[in-house]
């Protein structure tokens, strides 16, 4: 693979993304300035993930707000593909929401696709998979959401809700446009194949418009349900996109449940959290001391740096100070791990508190069938 190529679809994530290649691509729109600031003028605040550019594109977020401003309200939807523990990555989307969620004052869904990752995933049983959509449950819950507001579906729990409205999905997406979208072949289980109906349905479980944060990863699933949303008479679900976390070896590709290496999980110790950083954290400093105070590194590439600017670090002076700092040589690579390592640890610690709380309240927010 040249410098030049990625890879970027729900099941794997390879290369230096070029965004503005993959908007191209994907057939997405750039989230503009103007956007911004209409964001802005209708919650009072411009959050740091979309200041950022951590959400970089959408699909007809305009609609969304028109509707809105008209008085019309949406609902949220994003999920998890439950392969593994959760880490930092997934949490991007997530908190995204639950701001959102806030400002707009809405019903949010989350979707645990137990049944995916179970076709997907050649080593992991049906029942790995749906205890592993409880443990990510919890990480969710552990945020804040309100149980009220917030309903969890987890696929084989919730199939008698999900299957009518997938059924009207499924007859109306053809082999050839799967086959197209995700490169299916001969060998592709059935499962896989009629995946993307049980996706779609939460889009469609309230008879109003729905806004879907995720990782750009996940659009071609929502590709293949906005073509069909009209054939069955509901509105096209409404996309903003964040970019990929790398992983720790960064940079290029993204952050994996299955990688322990690569990835932090929300249920690390503080000293593993520190042994990850340090050992594996890809980082832009020179080769040694007297280059780096010299030459001053590279915090485009450093993932600590990224981190900070993805998650941990909402304070855009605080920011460019690092920035800033490392730039110059000033700031050394151990320190801005140091940084990172205990802005991480100070989030997982409440974090991780939360999370056994979430144990006694995880039934308030699960989704009862209709």
């Amino acid at each position: 693979m040249s410098a030049d190529d990625f890879v970027v679809t729900p099941w794997h994530v390879e290369g230096d993304i070029d965004y503005d290649k993959l908007i191209k691509q994907f057939g997405t729109q750039k989230i503009s300035p103007e956007l911004l600031e209409r964001i802005k003028k209708i919650t009072g605040e411009d959050h740091f993930m979309l200041r950022r550019g951590i959400f970089f594109s959408h699909r007809e977020m305009n609609r969304i707000l028109d509707d809105y401003e008209k008085g019309n309200k949406f609902f949220l939807y994003t999920g998890r593909g439950p392969s593994g523990h959760t880490h930092i990555g997934h949490l991007v989307p997530w908190v995204f929401a639950k701001w959102l969620q806030e400002k707009f004052d809405v019903n949010m869904y989350f979707q645990l696709t137990d049944d995916e990752k179970f076709f997907s995933k050649p080593n992991l049983t049906l029942e790995e998979t749906k205890n592993f959509a409880y443990e990510n449950a919890l990480d969710f819950i552990a945020l804040g959401f309100k149980p009220e507001k917030t309903k969890i579906i987890i696929n084989t729990r919730n199939i008698q809700t999900l299957y009518p409205i997938a059924a009207q999905v499924a007859k109306k997406i053809n082999f050839s446009n799967t086959k197209a979208t995700f490169g299916f072949t001969n060998e592709t289980n059935l499962g896989m194949i009629f995946y993307t109906s049980l996706q779609s349905a939460p889009c469609f479980i309230e008879d109003k418009p729905v806004l879907i944060p995720l990782g750009v990863d996940q659009d071609p699933h929502f590709r293949l349900t906005r073509d069909i949303a009209p054939k069955i008479g509901k509105q096209k679900p409404a996309l903003i996109h964040n970019i990929m976390i790398p992983a720790l070896e960064g940079p290029g590709g993204k952050m994996s449940a299955s990688d322990e290496n690569g990835t932090v999980y929300t249920t690390d110790a503080p000293n593993v959290v520190k042994k990850k950083i340090n050992k594996y954290a890809f980082s832009g400093g020179q080769p040694d001391l007297e280059q780096h105070r010299k030459l001053g590194g590279n915090p485009d590439i450093d993932v600590s740096y990224q981190y900070l600017r993805i998650f941990f670090e909402p304070d855009d002076n605080k920011l460019k100070t690092i920035y800033d700092d490392y730039k110059s040589g000033k700031l050394l690579s151990g320190e801005l791990k140091a940084i990172l390592i205990e802005k991480m640890n100070t989030f997982l610690s409440i974090h991780q508190e939360k999370r056994e709380k979430a144990k006694d309240h995880i039934n308030e927010f699960l989704f009862e069938n209709k």
